[in-house]
């Protein structure tokens, strides 16, 4: 049988997760869902890897879940097979390392999520994302919660409910992809893009990702509190000595990952 997910490494300390359904548009199964989850904490164990990228084979990023398996199961069933799909969702957000999907073709229902519950997005400029099991008579009110993060409540709530494919120029706009670029640079400007990150302190990156989710839930002056008490345990580190070290010198700092 064919896996699923398929992981690999990459120049300039880059990994790369490959959702590989092509044939169902890289729907959502049991075992994708696992595989997908295995990937991530993979590369995020991995000392060669500071950055991953996420993306789909064939036409598309993710066409939502595969509802082949969906009648005949009880409720508590159907919440351990969602618990399942949302899972990779989750996980990204306690991740070390930041995760940037590459979007292309169509990024539907679970798919629109996990580009939402990706750190960062890229898309092709005629990709098309949204939250659309509305119009089989279902929902999508897991992949809302990173939605809804990246977009705000209303449009969070329009998506949610009318279940529209959006373009990605709107997409965009609206905060639920941070760049678009044309679909034949796709691949090279996201690999371009992941490298710069790379490029930057390990230890500055991942104590800002783990910071900002950390602080994201948190009353105003608590989230300050707990951001001041993270950036003063980032100080305290070799890379940021190294860093600043380097700036006053001029040169080019080389980073001790501690």
């Amino acid at each position: 049988m064919a896996e699923t997910v398929i992981v690999d490494m990459l120049e300039n300390h880059i990994g790369e997760i490959t959702l590989n359904r092509p044939e169902s548009l890289n729907t959502f199964t049991l075992a994708l869902a696992s595989e997908l989850t295995a990937a991530l904490l993979q590369l995020d164990d991995e000392s060669a890897v500071r950055v991953v990228i996420l993306k789909g084979a064939g036409k598309a990023f993710c066409a939502g879940i595969d509802v082949g398996d969906f009648f005949g199961k009880s409720t508590n069933e159907y919440r351990e097979w969602i618990t399942s799909m949302e899972t990779p969702l989750e996980t990204i957000s306690r991740m070390k390392k930041p995760v940037l999907a590459q979007v292309h073709g169509v990024a539907a229902a679970n798919g629109a999520g996990l580009v939402a519950a990706c750190d960062l997005a890229i898309a092709a400029d005629n990709a098309r994302m949204g939250l659309t099991a509305i119009n089989v008579g279902l929902n999508c009110v897991g992949p809302v919660i990173p939605v809804t993060r990246s977009v705000g409540r209303k449009r969070a709530m329009e998506m949610l409910l009318y279940g529209e494919l959006l373009k990605a120029p709107a997409a965009l706009d609206m905060g639920l992809v941070n760049k678009v670029v044309p679909a034949d640079d796709l691949e090279m400007e996201t690999r371009r893009w992941a490298a710069v990150l790379a490029a930057k302190s390990p230890v500055a990156v991942q104590n800002a990702k783990s910071a900002f989710y950390a602080a994201a839930d948190l009353s105003y002056d608590k989230a300050f509190a707990y951001m001041n008490e993270a950036f003063a345990r980032l100080c305290s580190t070799e890379d940021a000595k190294e860093g600043v070290s380097a700036f006053l010198e001029k040169r080019k700092p080389q980073w001790q990952e501690k």
